[in-house]
């Protein structure tokens, strides 16, 4: 689940980069989990919405294994802790996106996968392994997939008014159109408009890309990646740009909602599960990563929060309203001509500074 991580984060990781403060490392390091190894105990660092009351209970009465969860609220929180927290780092299981996984693992951030632990990689659908964020899935195994695109109140507005991620650059929209809260996921956008790469690292491009965005600066009502759809459900915005899981959120509130994926293709990203290079009890981590992603497990994530599971099982007894929904499920037409989004390194800064200042435009 992506959120904003902001310029405090990004000048958290900084610190954590540099070692240029001993007090704030010692601080955050105190917040994590017991450094110790614990056989009996798991620590897992997950998205809120991905431990719905209930999921993990069936895990310890199984295993007699207890599972302690942390909240996890950004991908680079998530970066910017474990670099803190170093070789006293305890979490057991994180849930990185994709393109942090690249990061991460580049680093030495996460341990090797023993896959003879994980027979549940049998259940696991094909198209989404053995991505280039992770050849082999040697560091991590896909849990949910995201995909963004334009979302419309449809009593309103009908699907055929929204082809292109251009169209929400129209007039008519001005005032009106809502982004979720998120430089990559904004500047998406506009890459995608203009026929660039979306992971591009070109500061010409990025800015090109920046002033796009002012253009439509003018119709932006708001930024929101905290539970996006509650202003569908209340009616306070009709048209803008959504999470696939956040769709299904709003049908579930009765929501006027539908979404559809623009000519140009959205830009995945995909939520897993793997292990910090730091985590004192991997055996335990395995089987619990091995429970979150198989069958009965995932119906009941997917039926909680709508993001599609990659656990093809699953998916077979699935309510058709969630897997043959391309507002959720998006067809195969459009995962052919979508992007994954990836690490873009240092330039994360330039978008996020651009961003800062496209958002205090007015």
């Amino acid at each position: 689940m992506k959120k904003l991580a902001g310029l405090f984060v990004a000048g958290l990781v900084t610190a954590a980069l540099t070692g240029c403060n001993d007090e704030n490392k010692t601080a955050e390091a105190k917040k994590a989990p017991e450094a110790q190894a614990d056989n009996g105990t798991v620590h897992l660092y997950t998205w809120t919405e991905y431990v719905p009351e209930g999921l993990l209970e069936q895990f310890t009465k199984d295993t007699g294994i207890k599972v302690v969860v942390s909240s996890l609220e950004s991908n680079e929180t998530l970066y910017a802790k474990l670099k803190i927290q170093g070789k006293d780092g305890g979490y057991d299981v994180i849930a990185p996106s994709n393109y942090f996984v690249s990061k991460m693992s580049r680093e030495g951030m996460l341990m090797p996968l023993d896959h003879s632990k994980l027979p549940v990689i049998a259940e696991l659908n094909k198209d989404w392994l053995d991505k280039p964020y992770d050849k082999g899935n040697k560091y991590s195994l896909p849990q949910l997939l995201g995909a963004p695109g334009i979302a419309f109140n449809t009593t309103n507005y009908n699907g055929s008014e929204f082809t292109s991620w251009g169209d929400l650059w129209k007039d008519e929209f001005k005032g009106k159109v809502q982004l979720l809260d998120d430089a990559r996921e904004v500047f998406n956008i506009a890459l995608l408009k203009m026929g660039q790469n979306p992971n591009t690292t070109d500061p010409s491009v990025i800015k090109a890309a920046y002033e796009e965005l002012l253009k439509l600066r003018p119709n932006i009502l708001s930024f929101s990646s905290d539970n996006p759809a509650n202003s569908f459900i209340s009616g306070e915005v009709e048209v803008g740009q959504l999470w696939n899981g956040s769709v299904r959120i709003g049908k579930k509130e009765g929501a006027k909602l539908n979404m559809v994926f623009p000519k140009e293709g959205p830009v995945l990203w995909v939520d897993t599960l793997a292990i910090p290079s730091t985590a004192k009890n991997p055996d335990g981590a395995h089987k619990l990563i091995n429970y979150l992603l198989s069958a009965p497990v995932a119906e009941k994530l997917t039926l909680a929060i709508g993001y599609p599971t990659s656990n093809v099982k699953a998916l077979e007894v699935l309510p058709k309203e969630i897997t043959q929904d391309p507002a959720i499920y998006p067809t195969s037409d459009v995962l052919q001509k979508s992007q994954w989004q990836d690490d873009v390194g240092d330039a994360i800064e330039l978008y996020e500074k651009y961003y800062q200042e496209l958002k205090a435009a007015k």
